[in-house]
């Protein structure tokens, strides 16, 4: 497990240099003037002949990705000229809000996808059955943005018209500021989110169960008088979870990246509202941070899905 362990952070390291590689090579190789695009537009030459000394731009290639890998690793993100903060202040203030985002909206996907799924996967062809896949192609179906747009007018609209103001529209309130607030705020965002997934999670669900529910084990331990209820919880879930878990992991490591649709949808100002902003205004700097920190969440949620892998299935080996 160890072993397994050390080698999978090391190939996961392995991935995040050759992505800041190209990251480097991207937006300090390929341009033409990297100073002014670093800068923006309206910046007067004798800023960006500073920021070119700053960032040593007239050294040699490998002594300039030297020192970005550098101050990457001292947690050194770059400086915003457009906004005028370093960027790990702005970092700082859009990652709680994408965090409070992806982390609700993740635990209502699981709850409906996998509860979904199960339903499906016990009673197959039956009423049960087609209403929940009718439920996940729907969803599955659906635009974000359309999804979003549709619960802002019957649940903040059409309510508010009626005098009863349950959703706020937009905007988020942090948690220490407002707990009841911050919770208002982010359901309808939440349920956007986690409607749009949960169609997925169904599917694959039900798919894994059904497969799972038809292995020799499962008719050995059925033969042996073990109730149904544990047969399918206690055997054929727990083993039929792994692609679940795979999915889940991607699917997080790219929602803390930046849920750009939502976000905009209810004027959410997380990663990804930030990240669209910045390549607008030619915010180099934030870009590059959110691309870096994006890659590193994925990362991440992989090597823990791997992990529990051996958890889950007993039949699997770690070495």
């Amino acid at each position: 497990m160890v072993r397994f362990l050390i080698r999978r952070i090391l190939q996961g390291a392995f991935v995040v240099w050759i992505i800041s590689v190209v990251v480097f090579a991207l937006f300090f190789i390929a341009p033409q003037n990297v100073a002014r695009k670093i800068a923006g537009r309206q910046a007067a030459e004798q800023q960006v002949e500073q920021i070119r000394q700053n960032l040593g731009l007239d050294d040699p290639v490998l002594e300039q990705y030297g020192n970005f890998v550098w101050n990457l690793l001292h947690g050194d993100l770059g400086y915003s000229y457009y906004s005028g903060v370093p960027v790990t202040e702005k970092i700082g203030e859009a990652l709680p809000i994408t965090l409070s985002l992806v982390i609700g909206a993740a635990i209502i996907w699981i709850i409906i996808g996998v509860s979904g799924g199960i339903l499906s996967a016990t009673r197959p062809r039956t009423v049960a059955d087609r209403v929940v896949t009718t439920f996940a192609l729907v969803f599955y179906s659906m635009p974000t943005f359309l999804l979003g747009l549709l619960l802002l007018y019957f649940l903040f609209f059409r309510l508010e018209l009626a005098g009863v103001s349950l959703f706020p529209a937009c905007c988020y309130v942090p948690f220490t500021q407002d707990t009841g607030e911050w919770f208002r705020h982010m359901i309808l965002p939440w349920i956007t989110l986690a409607l749009v997934l949960a169609g997925t999670y169904i599917r694959l669900t039900r798919a894994s169960l059904l497969d799972t529910l038809g292995e020799d084990y499962i008719r050995t331990a059925r033969a042996k008088g073990i109730s149904e209820r544990r047969v399918t919880y206690r055997h054929g879930l727990r083993s039929g979870l792994t692609p679940i878990v795979s999915q889940f992991g991607v699917d997080i490591g790219t929602a803390i990246g930046g849920v750009l649709i939502t976000e905009t949808v209810f004027g959410i100002q997380g990663l990804g509202f930030i990240a669209v902003q910045s390549v607008t205004q030619g915010d180099l700097p934030v870009v590059i941070a959110v691309i870096l920190l994006a890659s590193i969440f994925t990362v991440v949620a992989n090597i823990i899905v791997d992990m529990l892998y051996a958890v889950l299935d007993p039949r699997v080996r770690l070495t």
